[in-house]
C-alpha cells in the first residue's frame, strides 16, 4: 500500500522515491536510486521501483534494473503490455518522480532511462529528479537536455541533496 500524499508536494513524493532507494542493494558498481510514477490527474501512484528491484534476465533486456525500469516492467505486466508500449495505458499527466536524474548512458550497453522514457512518445510529461548523477561512472549526465529536447520537462526537487546522495552511494568507499 502507498501513502497518501497531497497533490503537488513534489517533496512527499520525493520522500517516497528516497525510502524506495533505500531498499536497493548497495554496491559500489551502482548507485541505489527511487523512483515513483505518479497520475498528477488523479494523485494516484500508478508503481514505485528501485534499483536492481527485479530480476536482470528481461529477454532482449538483459543487466542489472533501474528504478524507472522496474515502475515501467510493473505497469507493463499490469497490463500484459511489453514496456515499450506502456504509454498507450499512462494517464495524459504521467509524472516519474526519481531521486536520481534518469541515466543517459550505461557502461553495460543496455537501454538507458533516457532512452526509455522518450519512447513513451510523450506520455511521462514531467521528471521530477532530487539529484543530478554524480559523475562517479560515466562522466557529465546529458540526459537532463535530451529529455527536455524530447517535450518532457525536468524540474529539481530542492532540499534533498545531502539526504539522497548518502542513500545513492551506500557500497561506495567514502
Amino acid at each position: 500500500m502507498h501513502p497518501t500524499i497531497a497533490a503537488g508536494d513534489h517533496r512527499g513524493y520525493m520522500e517516497y522515491a528516497l525510502e524506495q532507494a533505500r531498499l536497493s542493494p548497495p554496491a559500489p558498481t551502482k548507485f541505489c536510486v527511487g523512483a515513483v510514477l505518479v497520475d498528477a490527474d488523479k494523485n494516484i501512484i500508478l508503481s514505485t521501483g528501485y534499483s536492481m528491484e527485479l530480476p536482470g534476465d528481461t529477454p532482449g533486456d538483459p543487466g542489472n534494473t533501474h528504478a524507472e525500469q522496474c515502475c515501467f516492467i510493473k505497469i507493463a505486466q499490469l497490463h500484459s503490455l511489453p514496456e515499450e508500449q506502456i504509454g498507450e495505458v499512462l494517464s495524459k499527466n504521467t509524472v516519474l518522480y526519481t531521486s536520481m536524474e534518469p541515466c543517459n548512458r550505461r557502461l553495460s550497453g543496455h537501454r538507458t532511462c533516457v532512452e526509455r522514457i522518450i519512447r513513451l512518445n510523450g506520455a511521462i510529461k514531467t521528471v521530477y529528479v532530487g539529484i543530478k548523477e554524480p559523475e562517479t561512472f560515466i562522466g557529465e549526465n546529458v540526459g537532463r537536455k535530451r529529455l527536455q529536447d524530447a517535450g518532457v520537462a525536468v524540474q529539481l526537487v530542492e532540499g534533498m541533496h545531502d539526504r539522497i546522495l548518502e542513500v545513492s552511494m551506500a557500497g561506495h568507499e567514502k
